[in-house]
C-alpha cells in the first residue's frame, strides 16, 4: 500500500529535504503547514522549498488533516506540543501523526498523549544522522504501537526505520538523547581543543597522540568535520542539547556535560560563523580559525 498524500507540520529543512526524497522515491502528493510561510525572509524560502518539492501549502491547521492521512510533524523543539495542539482538534481514527522533532522522551508522551486523545495514532520518530545529503535515507528509530504499521508504508520509498519499540514512547527518544552526550560532545570537545592549541601550533601533535590512544580515527579529518558542523548547525545543535540537559533533569541527574556542550555551541552561534560562511560548511578547521582571527569576530 502506497502512501497517497503527505502532510507535514512546519516546512523548514527538515521536512523540504524528507519531501524531496519522498516525492522523488514515489510518494505522489506532499502538503505542508507553516506558520511562518507569511513571514518575510522564512515565507520566501518555505515558498521556494515548496515548489521545488511539489509540495502544496495550506494556509490553516484544519486543511492539513483534510488533505492527509499520514502527518509528519518537523518543527523546531519549543513547538513540538503546541503543533500537536494545534493539529489535533483536525484529526480523526484515519490519521497517523508521527513527530520527529529532537525533543525529550517526556515531550514525546506530551505530544502522544495530546494526538491519542483525538482518536489518531502517534509514531515517534528519533533522527539518527544529518537528514542532508541523505534525505529520507537518513537512519531512524520508531516507537509507539503504530510503528511498525508507519515501517510498513515507508520501507517501500527506502526510508532506514528501525522500531524500537511498540509498548512505550520516549524510547527511541532516549536513544537519541544520550548518543547526543557523546556525539556532539565531541564536536564541541574538537573545537575548544583546536581553538586553544592553534595558539601553539600544536594540533599535529595532538591528532598523533589521540590516534595512538583511539587508533583507525583520522583526527584531523575529524576536526575539520565536527568544526564545520558546529559552524552550520550550533544554534540548533544548542537547543537539542538543553533538550538533552532538561531529559538528564528530569530523572535527577546533574547536566554537567550536556550544559557545557550548549554553551559552547551558543558560543559559535553567537558569532555568526555560519553567516559568515555563507551557511556553507567550512572545508577545514583552520577556515574557522581564521575567520575567528579576524577583528570583527573576537571570540567572547
Amino acid at each position: 500500500m502506497g502512501v497517497e498524500s503527505l502532510g507535514f507540520v512546519g516546512f523548514g529543512e527538515a521536512a523540504f529535504h524528507l519531501a524531496k526524497g519522498l516525492r522523488e522515491a514515489g510518494v505522489k502528493r506532499t502538503v505542508a503547514f507553516d506558520i511562518h510561510v507569511h513571514t518575510p525572509g522564512l515565507g520566501e524560502k518555505i515558498q521556494e522549498r515548496a515548489r521545488e518539492t511539489g509540495t502544496a501549502l495550506v494556509e490553516f491547521s484544519a486543511a492539513l488533516p483534510a488533505a492527509a492521512d499520514v502527518i509528519v510533524s518537523a518543527v523546531t523543539a519549543d513547538q513540538a506540543v503546541d503543533a500537536a495542539k494545534q493539529t489535533a482538534p483536525y484529526l480523526t481514527s484515519r490519521h497517523v501523526y508521527a513527530d520527529l522533532n529532537s525533543v525529550s522522551p517526556r515531550t514525546k508522551e506530551k505530544v502522544g498523549e495530546v494526538i491519542t486523545r483525538s482518536g489518531a495514532r502517534f509514531v515517534e520518530i528519533a533522527v539518527m544522522g544529518p537528514i542532508p545529503p541523505h534525505l529520507h535515507r537518513t537512519p531512524m528509530l520508531l516507537g509507539g504501537a503504530s510503528a511498525p504499521e508507519f515501517e510498513d508504508l515507508f520501507t517501500p520509498y527506502g526510508m532506514r526505520l528501525d522500531v524500537v519499540s511498540t509498548d512505550q514512547i520516549g524510547r527511541a527518544a532516549a536513544v537519541k538523547m544520550f548518543r547526543s552526550v557523546i556525539y556532539k560532545g565531541l564536536e564541541a570537545l574538537i573545537f575548544e581543543c583546536v581553538l586553544g592549541a592553534s595558539q601553539y601550533g600544536a594540533e599535529p601533535r595532538v591528532f598523533a597522540s589521540l590516534a595512538e590512544n583511539f587508533p583507525g580515527i583520522d583526527w584531523k579529518k575529524l576536526a575539520d568535520y565536527m568544526v564545520g558542523r558546529v559552524v552550520v548547525h550550533g544554534e540548533r545543535r544548542a537547543r537539542e542539547m538543553d533538550e538533552v540537559a532538561r531529559t538528564l533533569e528530569e530523572l535527577g541527574i546533574e547536566p554537567m556535560m550536556a550544559a557545557a556542550t550548549a554553551r559552547r555551541m551558543d558560543w559559535a552561534a553567537d558569532l555568526d560563523l555560519k553567516g559568515k560562511f555563507g551557511g556553507e560548511f567550512p572545508k577545514t578547521y583552520q577556515e574557522v580559525l581564521d575567520a575567528l582571527s579576524k577583528p570583527s569576530l573576537v571570540p567572547k
